[in-house]
């Protein structure tokens, strides 16, 4: 299976998940910013591994992962009519910490920015 296709599937699929979130998902404990950072799919695209972004507190991120990780048959379901696939790949949620990670990257600088600041 070519690397290309399953970049154009993942695409595909990362835009239709988040069509999903956004607009049709009707259940109130999914936090307002919640948004899919990456799809990475398999070289026979029968998984997807889809990495969400949730901005909230760790309840609010905690709640909203629960929803969308009991709801994966519906994603599955929704991305096989969507998409023209031979299989409806099986799909599962992880949460993107990389925002989290950046921020705490940029505090560690800017402390050791300061701390230079003060010694010079």
């Amino acid at each position: 299976m070519s690397g290309t296709r399953a970049r154009r599937v993942a695409d595909q699929i990362k835009k239709e998940v988040s069509q999903i979130i956004s607009e049709e998902l009707k259940d109130p404990r999914v936090a307002a910013i919640t948004s899919v950072t990456e799809v990475r799919m398999s070289r026979d695209l029968r998984y997807a591994r889809i990495y969400i972004s949730i901005y909230g507190n760790p309840e609010q991120q905690q709640e909203t992962f629960q929803v969308l990780t009991g709801a994966v048959g519906f994603f599955r379901s929704e991305i096989g009519k969507r998409i023209r696939l031979r299989y409806a790949p099986e799909v599962t949620f992880e949460l993107d910490r990389s925002l989290e990670y950046g921020n705490h990257i940029e505090q560690v600088l800017k402390s050791i920015r300061s701390e230079r600041e003060g010694n010079a």
